[in-house]
C-alpha cells in the first residue's frame, strides 16, 4: 500500500485527525471510536475478524501500540474478543455493554434502532418511577433545593441549550442520590447518558419543541411534598412522554434520510 492509498477498513480518518489525536495522546481512543462505529454500522458483524494489528498499523503509519490499546477498550466494553492464533473477533450484540455511557454515545452517533430506543426507555420506566417514590420519602432539604435550582435553570435556559441539558441531568442525578439506594445510584451515569443523548436527538429538530419542563415540575412538586405515590406516577408520565418525543424525532430523522 502506498502513502497515498487508504485502508478501506479505516476510511474516515484523515491525516489531520491522526495528528490531532497523537498530539493529545489519545490515538487509541480515536481508533476505538472508529472501530466501534464501524461495528455498530455493520461494517464488521458478530463473528467477523477485525483487521490484523500489523496490517492496520502499517496502513495508519503508526505504531501497533495504539491499535492494541483500542482493541483493549473495545474488549472491556464487550465488543470484541481476542485470542491467540484466532485474531480479534466481534462478539454477539448480547455481549456488548450497552449501558456504558461511551457505548451509548456511539449508539446515538449512528442511527439507534427502534429496539434499542424502546429498551432504553423500558429500563428508565423500570427504575426511575420507583426511584422518584423513594426520593420523595428520603430526600434532604439540600437535595430539594438542588433539584429546585436545576428545574429553574431548565425553565429559563430550556433543553435547547447546553446549560439547560446539564441542569436536566443534574435534576435526575440528584433524584437518584436522594433514594439512598447505592444500587440505584450506581445507574446514574447510564441514566444520565440515556437522557443526554435522547435529548440531543430531539433537540436537533426545531419541530420537536414540546417542553418537558412541566413534566419535571410535577415530579419535583411531588418529591418536595413527600408524596411518593404522586412522584412515581409523575415520573412514569415524564418518561413515557419522553419516549413519544424521541420516537417522533427518530421517525422524522429517518424520513429525512430517505428523501
Amino acid at each position: 500500500m502506498t502513502e497515498t492509498e487508504k485502508d478501506p477498513d479505516l476510511d474516515g480518518f484523515t491525516d489531520a485527525t491522526y495528528a490531532e489525536a497523537v498530539s493529545h495522546g489519545r490515538l487509541h481512543g480515536t481508533l476505538a471510536h472508529r472501530l466501534a462505529v464501524d461495528i455498530l454500522n455493520g461494517v464488521y458483524r458478530p463473528g467477523d475478524t477485525l483487521p490484523f494489528q500489523l496490517d492496520s498499523s502499517e496502513a495508519l503509519n503508526i505504531s501497533r501500540t495504539p491499535y492494541r490499546e483500542a482493541l483493549k477498550i473495545l474488549a472491556a466494553k464487550g465488543f470484541v474478543d481476542s485470542r491467540p492464533k484466532r485474531g480479534t473477533r466481534v462478539r454477539e450484540r448480547t455481549d456488548w455493554n450497552l449501558l456504558d455511557p461511551e457505548v451509548m454515545g456511539w449508539m446515538f452517533e449512528t442511527t439507534p434502532t427502534v429496539e434499542f430506543i424502546n429498551g432504553l426507555f423500558e429500563l428508565r420506566l423500570i427504575n426511575e418511577p420507583a426511584a422518584a417514590e423513594l426520593a420523595a420519602e428520603r430526600r434532604t432539604p439540600d437535595e430539594v433545593e438542588r433539584m429546585r435550582h436545576a428545574l429553574e435553570v431548565m425553565r429559563i435556559e430550556t433543553l435547547a441549550t447546553e446549560s439547560g441539558r446539564l441542569a436536566d441531568i443534574d435534576f435526575h442525578k440528584t433524584l437518584l442520590i436522594a433514594t439512598r439506594n447505592e444500587v440505584l445510584i450506581s445507574l446514574n451515569s447510564s441514566i444520565a447518558a440515556a437522557i443526554a443523548w435522547s435529548t440531543r436527538l430531539k433537540s436537533t429538530d426545531p419541530k420537536d419543541s414540546r417542553s418537558s419542563w412541566q413534566d419535571h415540575a410535577r415530579v419535583f412538586e411531588a418529591i418536595e411534598a413527600g408524596d411518593g405515590r404522586a412522584a412515581r406516577w409523575s415520573m412514569e408520565t415524564l418518561v413515557r412522554l419522553a419516549l413519544e418525543d424521541t420516537r417522533r424525532s427518530q421517525k422524522r430523522r429517518e424520513n429525512q434520510m430517505d428523501e
